[in-house]
């Protein structure tokens, strides 16, 4: 019976930290060599981290990422290694490359990016191996299948980078489930981990075999190395029962290249003496010695998360990797006695601890009772570092600066707007002194539709909610409360009505329809390009939905100057959508 030890190292990586991310590789090869593993992957890009964009331009990166994926394959002594890397020719190449027992076999490169050529598999143990890149694994037809069908692949490993967003993991599962069921192949998928600016990896790798059963599964938004024995002469006796496979399978080596893997004596984990005297030394290789290959203690069962704690998990995970790997140590934000800022003291001091997140409260003459005594019930309930810090005095005396020039002119939101800015500037002199990164806390109902305020609550490093709609902001923090001894989210907050309180008695519903229908009216327009006749089709006032989308078409120039924020929809607000700041269109 052929049977492979498989292992998937699902890393987080940090982009341009090349010695960093090696040291990661390497790390978790020692590990699945104590676990026996013949053939072990690592995700796209996993080298130079994910994605590299323009560091692509500078050739010393280039040099130096290939120079790195070339010395890593004399630590795969015993094994083989798929690792995610660049490659170059008369082009650059987002690359698997495959190092066997101390040597670089050959790499494969992605080809929907696009550009095209023979599609490579690999013979180990007379198991046959195809090698492929996030894409190339989603299209039926493609070159897995070519792999499959052409090459007589057995096995697929996919090396991937598949950004995040609600509920992408299931639909991912269901297809990576549907290509080994229809191929009669084992597929192996292995995805990055981690945030990376405003996009989170999550993980979640998987073995699915020939049958499209799920064999072992990795953890969400954690790192993780997942190991399974295959069974390759399964997929050989499933096969015999397929007409069409049999029917379709040419062995061509016009679009196809094998390359035989010299096979590798001893089987199991390996040590040199060098590493059995404590680790490695600069003297000649010596014989490697095997080790009894030890058997796998079974996996625990992936908890299956509801979309709320998906989405929760997804934030904590893409702030917390914002935060640490710019060099950040303690966060701040302005504490409101809102739910925005209620949510996102929450997850701060669930991404960092509460020993690094300061919230400060800056009550103006607008400013009620319950709101600022909110905003110190969440402060001790979290545990975090507390400031009250009144703007009164300051905004009345810019009201006397300003008084002359705006003689005659009647109270507007002008008047409003300075109030949002002298909370910005308190915030920015906090972060200036103390090297605290400021956390913006507006969602993404209010920046679609310019209900911000510029180099106010939008002034900062980092927009946590930022592609988060109110209704799901209210989700998240009953969610939140429903975990820990004490819920720290004041039930008053998640009641009352959401206010700017920059003039008396205000609520958002002055300027906005409610957000239980201002919410379904945005996913239409932002996410799905709908147009307004569409959207009014479906039930919604169609004037209203014109005035809604006005309002997010006028917005285009503000949320240009917005911090960068966290990916959780499949269309985020300036990371997938930008239009022109001067445009006549209307839709």
């Amino acid at each position: 019976m052929r049977t492979l030890r498989l292992g998937l190292a699902q890393l987080n990586p940090t982009v341009g930290d090349l010695d960093g991310n090696v040291q990661r590789v390497v790390e978790s090869i020692g590990r699945a060599r104590a676990l026996g593993v013949d053939v072990l992957a690592f995700p796209e890009m996993v080298i130079p981290g994910y994605p590299p964009e323009d560091l692509l331009l500078k050739p010393s990166f280039i040099d130096r990422t290939l120079e790195r994926t070339r010395n890593l394959a004399a630590e795969t002594r015993g094994m083989t290694v798929v690792v995610g890397t660049i490659d170059r020719e008369i082009d650059l190449y987002n690359a698997a490359a495959v190092l066997h027992d101390g040597h670089l076999i050959g790499t494969y490169r992605k080809r929907y990016l696009p550009n095209y050529g023979v599609s490579p598999v690999f013979a180990r143990d007379e198991a046959v191996i195809g090698v492929s890149i996030c894409e190339d694994i989603w299209y039926p037809g493609g070159p897995v299948e070519e792999q499959i069908i052409r090459g007589g692949a057995e096995l697929v490993l996919n090396l991937s980078a598949s950004p995040y967003h609600a509920g992408k993991a299931q639909a991912r599962r269901r297809m990576l489930c549907t290509r080994a069921a229809d191929n009669q192949a084992i597929v192996c998928y292995v995805n990055l981990v981690g945030g990376q600016d405003e996009i989170v990896f999550d993980g979640a790798s998987l073995i699915v075999d020939e049958q499209g059963l799920v064999l072992a599964e990795g953890e969400m938004f954690e790192e993780d190395l997942v190991v399974a024995d295959v069974e390759i002469d399964a997929v050989f006796s499933a096969r015999l029962h397929d007409p069409r496979l049999r029917k379709e399978r040419v062995l061509d080596g016009e679009t196809t290249a094998r390359f035989e893997l010299s096979p590798i004596a001893d089987d199991g984990p390996r040590e040199t003496e060098a590493e059995g005297a404590g680790g490695r030394s600069g003297a000649a290789p010596v014989a490697a010695v095997a080790l009894p290959r030890p058997a796998l203690a079974p996996r625990p069962t992936v908890v299956q998360r509801d979309l709320a704690a998906e989405i929760y998990d997804a934030l904590v995970l893409g702030t917390r990797d914002y935060v640490r790997k710019n060099g950040f140590d303690t966060v701040v934000l302005g504490l409101s006695g809102g739910v925005d800022s209620a949510l996102c003291a929450c997850l701060a001091v669930d991404a960092v601890g509460a020993t690094h997140v300061v919230g400060v409260c800056m009550p103006s003459r607008y400013t009620s009772g319950a709101s600022r005594e909110d905003a110190e019930a969440l402060a001790r309930s979290l545990g975090i570092r507390f400031y009250l810090l009144p703007i009164g005095e300051v905004f009345e005396s810019t009201l006397r600066v300003l008084e002359s020039p705006f003689s005659g002119r009647a109270v507007d939101i002008t008047e409003e707007n300075l109030q949002a800015r002298i909370r910005g500037n308190y915030l920015m002199a906090l972060s200036n002194k103390f090297g605290w990164l400021v956390l913006t806390t507006g969602n993404k109902s209010e920046l679609s539709v310019g209900y911000s305020t510029l180099y106010g609550d939008m002034a900062g490093g980092f927009a946590v909610l930022k592609d988060v709609y109110k209704t799901m902001v209210y989700q998240l923090a009953i969610h939140r409360n429903g975990h820990g001894s004490q819920p720290p989210i004041p039930q008053r907050t998640l009641r009352r009505s959401p206010s700017a309180e920059l003039k008396p008695d205000q609520t958002d519903q002055d300027t906005l329809p409610p957000y239980d229908v201002l919410d379904p009216i945005l996913r239409m327009y932002v996410e799905e390009d709908r147009s307004s006749r569409e959207i009014a089709e479906l039930g919604f006032d169609e004037e209203l939905v014109r005035r809604v989308i006005r309002m997010v078409d006028r917005s285009e120039y503000k949320r240009r100057q917005s911090p960068p924020g966290i990916k959780i929809t499949p269309r985020a607000l300036g990371k997938d959508r930008r239009l022109p700041i001067t445009n006549r269109w209307q839709g």
